[in-house]
C-alpha cells in the first residue's frame, strides 16, 4: 500500500489518454436533470472497458485522481453555473490511502474551475471488493464532512449489499440495473425494490434507479415511489458534452 501511495504522488504518467462522457440522472417529480454521471471513455469514444483494462494495481491510484480531475474540469466548462446540477464521479475506495490527503486534488481542481464542491457526488461500486469496510466508512465520513454527496453504485450486485449499509450509510443508493431489468413482470423483483425502499427510508437514504430502458420499467418504478432515474430511456451518454434529455413521461 505504501508504494502505491508513492506511485500516486510521484509515479510515471499514465501511458494512455482518456476522457469522460456524461449521462443524466433525472428527477421526474421536479421534471429536471438532477445531475450527470461522468463515465470513463477513450478520447475517440472507446468503451470504459478498453480504458479500465489498462489500469493495473500500480496505476489505480494515479488513475483515480486523474478521473476526478478530468470530470471536474469538464463539468466546470459544460455545466450551467446558475443551477444545482450535480456531478457524479465514480471512485475506487481501495485507491484512497488517506481520505483527507487524497481529496486535496479534487478540492483544488474544483476551486480552479469554479465548481461548487457541494454539487459533487462520489459514488463507489459494490463490484470492487472492500478490503477494509472501516476504511471505507472513514472515506464516507470525511467526504460528507467536506460537503460532498456520497452514493453506493450497483446496489444489489457485487461483493456486498446490506452488509455495507450495516457498516455505514451514504446519502444515496443506486439500484443495480439487473434488478430493474424485467421488473414489470417479476413479483420477486418488485418485492426486492419495495424492501430496499423501506430500508432506505428508515435510514434516510435517497434512491436512484439506474439502467431504466423502457416505459414499462419506469411506470413500475414510479408506482413503487421512486423519483430519481438514470438510463437510456432518458438519454445516451455524450462524449465531453451534455446530451439532450427526454423528460416527457
Amino acid at each position: 500500500m505504501k508504494s502505491g501511495c508513492q506511485g500516486c504522488r510521484d509515479g510515471e504518467p499514465l501511458p494512455f489518454d482518456f476522457t469522460m462522457a456524461f449521462h443524466p440522472i433525472v428527477d421526474l417529480d421536479r421534471e429536471i436533470v438532477w445531475g450527470y454521471e461522468a463515465l470513463v471513455r477513450g478520447t475517440e469514444g472507446q468503451s470504459a472497458w478498453q480504458i479500465l483494462s489498462q489500469v493495473d494495481e500500480a496505476r489505480q491510484y494515479k488513475f483515480d485522481q486523474a478521473c476526478r480531475v478530468k470530470a471536474i474540469e469538464l463539468a466546470g466548462r459544460l455545466f450551467p453555473r446558475t443551477e444545482e446540477t450535480r456531478l457524479s464521479i465514480n471512485f475506487m475506495p481501495n485507491a484512497v490511502y488517506e481520505p483527507s490527503a487524497c481529496i486535496r486534488t479534487s478540492l483544488e481542481t474544483a476551486r480552479r474551475v469554479g465548481f461548487d464542491t457541494r454539487r459533487i457526488m462520489f459514488e463507489f461500486t459494490e463490484n470492487e471488493r472492500m478490503a477494509d469496510t472501516k476504511h471505507v466508512a472513514r472515506i464516507i465520513a470525511e467526504y460528507r464532512r467536506l460537503g460532498f454527496i456520497t452514493a453506493i453504485d450497483d446496489f444489489g450486485a457485487g461483493h456486498a449489499g446490506l452488509n455495507l449499509l450495516a457498516n455505514f450509510q451514504t446519502d444515496l443508493i443506486k439500484i443495480d440495473m439487473e434488478i430493474i431489468r424485467g421488473i414489470t413482470d417479476s413479483s420477486a423483483r418488485q418485492a426486492i425494490i419495495a424492501g430496499i425502499l423501506v430500508i432506505a427510508r428508515a435510514l434516510g437514504i435517497a434512491i436512484i434507479a439506474e439502467g431504466v430502458e423502457t416505459q414499462a420499467e419506469l411506470s413500475t418504478l414510479r408506482d413503487a415511489g421512486i423519483s430519481l432515474f438514470q438510463g437510456f430511456l432518458f438519454a445516451r451518454p455524450a462524449l465531453e458534452d451534455l446530451p439532450a434529455v427526454s423528460l416527457g413521461f
